[in-house]
């Protein structure tokens, strides 16, 4: 039993490291402390091996017993996936949507629609697929998903069926570290770069197979240049704040500078025919939308 009871057996372990005393952790967990200790004596039985390490002032978990406990959260974490899922046929007063989008740009895009939707259907529930683009739309084509949100639809399968927001400019962060910046001055005037001469700085860019770095890098085969990537990550809020930080030169979209810190970078706007932004919620193009799932399309067309 103990091996298999992975919601109870985290909560045991964990009470235990916090307190390293099993009577504490016991009155913790409203259990008896002769049952927290028989039940780990038990489950060292089963296993073959120690899993805490008793002899230090703190307990802790020994590599058997770390091992454990990743097998624990992987039971946990498999279990929720699968309630999520089941959830789509046993529950017939909750309908469940399927839906696909980037972390970062879910960070962002959500709390804009999703709370004034749920307003509008409280007895819809949502599983969130996040993944890059790519196989979120592969997901969507496979009938994995029910709606797919990203950026830039020009790439997209022509069997999906697709709802554009209006575009959004790019701004590149300038920091003071860069032989670019103007001091005193938070936006640059337009044209007062060249193109090239931004995308030649020491560069922080989003990850390869985004939305915006194939942008960036189309622009980079545009203009011949051999970036100097300094880092990548796959969360564009990293790359904008560590381009206000001073690591290097980043290109975002405009939304993210919204919480912008208070150092000293420039902000210089790129020309919108070279590089811009457009959000989209796509779903398959057979698809017969019922009045819940139409209602989430326009309300995401109205609040992004």
């Amino acid at each position: 039993m103990a091996l298999k009871d992975s919601h109870l057996m985290l909560q045991y372990l964990d009470s235990l490291l916090k307190h390293s005393n099993y009577t504490k952790a016991a009155k913790d967990l409203y259990i008896s402390q002769p049952y927290l200790t028989q039940t780990i004596q038990r489950l060292e039985q089963e296993l073959g091996a120690s899993i805490i390490n008793r002899q230090t002032g703190h307990f802790q978990l020994t590599e058997a017993g770390k091992l454990y406990y990743q097998y624990l959260e992987t039971l946990e974490s498999e279990s929720a996936k699968l309630k999520n899922r089941l959830s789509w046929y046993t529950n017939a007063e909750k309908h469940t949507l399927r839906l696909g989008i980037l972390p970062s740009l879910g960070a962002y895009l959500l709390p804009h629609f999703l709370p004034a939707y749920q307003q509008l259907f409280p007895e819809v529930n949502f599983f969130l697929r996040e993944d890059l683009p790519k196989q979120n739309e592969q997901k969507l084509l496979n009938g994995q998903l029910d709606f797919f949100i990203g950026q830039n639809p020009e790439t997209i399968a022509p069997n999906l069926t697709v709802y554009s927001t209006n575009k959004e400019r790019y701004l590149a962060i300038i920091p003071a570290t860069s032989p670019l910046y103007q001091p005193n001055i938070r936006y640059l005037a337009e044209e007062s770069l060249t193109v090239k001469k931004v995308l030649q700085q020491p560069l922080i860019l989003t990850g390869s197979g985004s939305a915006i770095r194939r942008q960036i890098d189309q622009l980079l085969q545009k203009y011949k240049v051999e970036p100097m990537i300094m880092l990548e990550s796959s969360n564009v809020y990293t790359v904008a704040a560590l381009a206000e930080s001073g690591l290097g030169v980043a290109i975002v979209p405009e939304s993210v500078l919204q919480a912008a810190i208070p150092t000293d970078f420039n902000l210089y706007p790129l020309p919108e025919e070279q590089l811009s932004l457009t959000y989209f919620i796509t779903h398959q193009a057979a698809r017969a939308l019922s009045k819940s799932e139409q209602a989430l399309i326009d309300t995401f067309i109205r609040n992004i």
